[in-house]
């Protein structure tokens, strides 16, 4: 097999322009929409917004990789790279690196692509590492980069991109590319298509020892801000953890082939489904916002509590429900105290209910 690297017309991909501009002008209205539905959250709503989704970018890209951060510790690490007051805790080095790249990379989406940029990216990211050789630095070693599964003794390549010794050459090139296909760049690539391709192009040369799946995600995120001229705030690798799977099988048909429609279709759907979960997290705290300020002095300490410990898992809510047990556990209540007060929550609107007695189940009605 051929990877894509080795073939004669490598890095030329070959695409339908028009078959993305449909999907390119939707996400460019989403856009607009998500800026318009910002602009009427307060500004500490708006922090705590930018902040989760920054930090969940950070715990689920990594996450993509199998490894698992606290999105508590990360969120708190990113805000203070921020400058915005946030609960202090203490990140671990692989949490304190993530966070330092999103934060970085949300600040400085405007720079220009550069070698320096990536080695910064990656020794962030490879914060407290010490089982690599190559950390702020291309891979040299001499044995073939290969993404494989399967048992030692028979294991499967999934994947096998350029020698170490062809990587400096082919990331000018890519960075190269990456600044003249920018929106004021010299030769501008259409928003969606230039994300996708950047993320396809960065993963199949594979540059460095490890951590490239988070920086080519990193990079299309780049690629999709400087579109907007907007920090980045799209969930793309949240959305793509929930699509797993189907990412990597999308990724390694893209990388025996030029011709990157397929790839560049799917990435598109999940760069839409991606901005989608945004604006659908910016409702959520508006329609928090104005039900909050409606129960104003209408509930108990309880009910209260209640609600922000929903609120808190976020627009999907408890999983099958907030139940009478939850209640009592969350506020101490008691059996008849907790029947009591999730009617009242109920007929103030605050609540819609599924089910009877024991099956009975809660959730909040926000209107949005």
């Amino acid at each position: 097999m051929r990877w894509n690297w080795q073939q004669p017309e490598w890095p030329e991909f070959a695409y339908d322009v028009a078959s993305l501009r449909s999907m390119e002008d939707r996400f460019l209205k989403g856009a607009g929409v998500t800026v318009g539905t910002m602009a009427h959250l307060a500004d500490s709503d708006r922090d705590s917004l930018t902040i989760s989704l920054i930090a969940q970018e950070a715990v689920d890209s990594s996450a993509i990789e199998g490894e698992i951060l606290d999105r508590a510790s990360v969120q708190s690490s990113v805000a203070k790279h921020l400058g915005i007051a946030a609960d202090q805790r203490r990140a671990n080095a692989a949490e304190a690196g993530a966070a330092e790249l999103m934060a970085s990379l949300y600040r400085g989406y405007r720079e220009p692509l550069s070698n320096e940029m990536l080695f910064q990216w990656h020794s962030m990211l490879m914060n407290g590492r010490r089982d690599l050789v190559d950390i702020g630095r291309y891979r040299t070693h001499e044995d073939p980069m290969q993404i494989v599964s399967g048992a030692l003794h028979a294991p499967k390549v999934h994947f096998e991109a350029p020698p170490s010794a062809a990587v400096p050459s082919e990331m000018t090139t890519f960075i190269n590319w990456f600044n003249a296909s920018a929106p004021a760049g010299e030769s501008p690539v259409s928003g969606l298509a230039r994300a996708g391709i950047a993320h396809l192009w960065f993963e199949s040369i594979h540059p460095f020892e490890d951590g490239n799946g988070r920086l080519g995600r990193a990079i299309a995120e780049k690629a999709l801000a400087q579109w907007l001229d907007a920090p980045a705030i799209t969930a793309l690798a949240e959305t793509i953890q929930h699509n797993r799977k189907a990412y990597y099988e999308q990724l390694q048909r893209a990388s025996i082939s030029n011709q990157i429609d397929e790839w560049l279709t799917w990435f598109s759907g999940i760069a839409l489904a991606a901005q989608q979960r945004t604006i659908e997290r910016v409702e959520f705290l508006i329609g928090k916002s104005r039900l909050l300020e409606r129960l104003r002095g209408k509930i108990n300490e309880r009910q209260e509590k209640a609600l922000l410990r929903m609120f808190a898992e976020g627009p999907e809510g408890f999983t099958g429900g907030l139940s009478a047990a939850n209640y009592r556990t969350i506020t101490d209540a008691s059996s008849a105290s907790a029947t009591r007060d999730l009617a009242e929550l109920v007929d103030l609107g605050a609540l819609r209910k599924q089910g009877e007695f024991k099956h009975s189940r809660y959730y909040l009605a926000l209107g949005i």
